[in-house]
């Protein structure tokens, strides 16, 4: 099977991590990619704080885990982090991660699934081969079907386990698991809010349907309107990658795009930023303009500030979620054998970003 940026990345990280400090041409030859290849890797994992690079050079970020037999880390607690990806949403997860492993004087080891919950095990298995005292682990689950299928095997690890943005079905083996998350409900709530707020009716939602995040933004969706006694508008306008379905996609920028030219709708919430960012340029194009037709604040807030009209945004709190499920996991592994202390499911609450998009208040 073909070897996947992640992994690549994944094999760079360890390479480094394991000499502290390495040239970026040895690095190609060592990968078996071309220099070019290794440039793009080394400034991706720079750009998130994950590596220092300097003049041809990459090192160790100063106060990370260091490599093996050397630095705080030396000789110390070893954990491990489970990710479906390295960008996007988690690359923040994973850098709060690895700054508590760092303050805690830890060693972290990142795998990576691609969101391939069938890889989940083995590399979880990989993790506690390469001496991780503990995981963190964020399974590749794209739908509510891959829990019980690739799930209930977390339950019986032998080292402590923290579930990271995820969240395990009531009464299922996995329920009984520490897990540190984003309160996705809470984050709906306040957009819906936000919008009901400056005076329009109920806002529509266009939402994916590939991830737990969107999953539980569709559920928070339906809870939202309960709570603030809104009548529900139409279905939720499923949205698709523009890039992989273009057909898709252009069947939810029409759904949208009649619904607000048909006078249905004159706000809506988006999930996720780049969605949201391509729709609000496809709308634009067949005369829906953003802000002044259609409120439209996004979800995740990765790179909703950087579109044409900023985007309003939810913000879950993902350096948060890693930094605070990593300093339990450590809590964990430190109390083993000793008097232990009841399981946690901590709920962190997103924030609202407010930009331009949603657009002054209406009448």
């Amino acid at each position: 099977m073909r070897e996947s940026a992640a992994e690549r990345h994944d094999r760079l990280l360890a390479l480094v991590r394991e000499r502290g400090t390495a040239r970026v041409s040895d690095l190609a030859g060592l990968l078996g990619v071309s220099p070019v290849t290794a440039r793009r890797d080394v400034e991706a994992l720079a750009a998130k704080g994950l590596l220092d690079r300097v003049h041809g050079q990459v090192s160790w970020p100063e106060g990370a885990p260091g490599p093996a037999g050397s630095g705080p880390g030396a000789g110390g607690l070893v954990l491990g982090l489970l990710a479906p990806s390295a960008t996007y949403y988690f690359a923040e997860v994973i850098r709060g991660a690895h700054e508590a492993a760092a303050r805690a004087g830890a060693r972290l080891i990142l795998r990576i699934s691609d969101y391939r919950p069938e890889d989940d095990r083995a590399r979880t298995e990989g993790l506690l081969a390469a001496g991780a005292e503990g995981v963190l682990v964020a399974p590749g689950w794209r739908g509510p079907e891959d829990r019980p299928a690739y799930g209930d095997w977390l339950a019986g690890l032998p080292v402590p386990a923290v579930l990271v943005e995820r969240r395990a079905d009531p009464g299922s083996p996995l329920d009984v698991l520490d897990r540190v998350s984003s309160d996705h409900a809470h984050g709906v709530l306040l957009a819906v809010r936000h919008l009901i707020g400056l005076g329009h009716a109920t806002p529509l939602l266009v939402a994916r349907g590939d991830s737990p995040t969107a999953l539980a933004v569709r559920a928070g969706y339906a809870e939202a309107l309960r709570a603030l006694d809104l009548d529900a508008p139409r279905a939720v306008i499923d949205s698709v990658p523009a890039e992989t379905d273009p057909e898709g996609f252009e069947r939810a920028v029409r759904a949208l795009h009649g619904a607000v030219t048909g006078g249905r709708a004159s706000a809506a919430l988006v999930h996720n930023d780049v969605d949201a960012i391509q729709i609000v340029q496809r709308l634009a194009e067949l005369g829906v303009r953003v802000p002044e037709d259609l409120a439209l604040i996004a979800y995740d807030d990765e790179v909703a500030a950087l579109a044409d009209t900023p985007l309003t945004a939810v913000a879950p709190p993902k350096r948060e979620v890693g930094r605070q499920a990593t300093e339990l996991l450590v809590e964990r592994v430190l109390e083993s054998g000793g008097e232990e202390r009841a399981q946690r499911h901590l709920s962190l609450l997103p924030r609202l970003r407010v930009r331009d998009s949603c657009g002054a208040p209406r009448g």
